[in-house]
């Protein structure tokens, strides 16, 4: 299976939410929660030693709370708070807008290491185990800037319709995502997820994932 960033976005629409859950069948929808928890299970053990690790580390390398903990956009568009090893320095609010880049001045040394090797999502096992989130899904967006993007982006409310992901097919083929333009190619990345999801589409999307994380980790 080779799905490029042209295949992409070549010709897909958006379809109702309707019509995506009833597409998707039983087997496979039980298959993946039940992965879900499985993995969630086997990772817990190394979560516990990273946190041990950084707690470590922290106060030479990245002072300040384990954790970075924020509002995002879920099923349904309902909020949740995902859980994330802190990469920046802390700020009371995130002040940029959805067309900002990131503020890549805020990431600390060690931070910059979690983020490369993608170590700063792994306590967002904690939200596949609690149902918020799945391991594969589209990848859930600042609140506050989802709420924007559902008023300018076409079809951004259908991409909803299912678990959002710790990792996505937007997020291995068309990499990091930022701006209302932007979002717009990663929702058509999204539904073409949704519309095609199963079994060869998760695996293909999980090799894809280690391979983008080795290869980021080792450039």
């Amino acid at each position: 299976m080779i799905i490029g960033s042209q295949n992409i976005e070549n010709g897909l629409k958006p379809v109702s939410p309707v019509r995506k859950r009833a597409s998707r069948g039983i087997v496979f929808t039980a298959s993946k929660r039940a992965t879900d928890i499985l993995f969630s299970l086997v990772l817990l053990p190394f979560l516990a030693v990273i946190c041990v690790v950084l707690l470590l580390l922290n106060p030479f390398y990245n002072k300040g709370k384990l954790f970075f903990i924020q509002r995002r956009m879920g099923r349904d568009c309902k909020p949740f708070n995902a859980i994330k090893f802190r990469s920046m320095t802390d700020v009371p609010k995130v002040s940029r807008s959805a067309n900002c880049p990131l503020e890549v001045d805020r990431i600390t040394p060690l931070g910059g290491f979690l983020r490369k090797s993608r170590i700063d999502e792994l306590p967002q096992i904690l939200n596949v185990f609690r149902g918020d989130m799945s391991l594969i899904g589209p990848r859930p967006d600042y609140y506050d800037h989802a709420i924007q993007f559902l008023e300018e982006v076409r079809g951004y409310r259908d991409r909803h319709a299912v678990r959002p992901g710790i990792s996505g097919l937007a997020q291995t083929e068309l990499g990091y995502i930022e701006g209302v333009e932007a979002t717009r190619r990663k929702v058509l990345a999204d539904m073409y997820y949704i519309n095609n999801a199963g079994f060869m589409l998760e695996a293909w999307i999980f090799w894809r994932t280690i391979a983008v994380v080795v290869r980021r980790a080792g450039s």
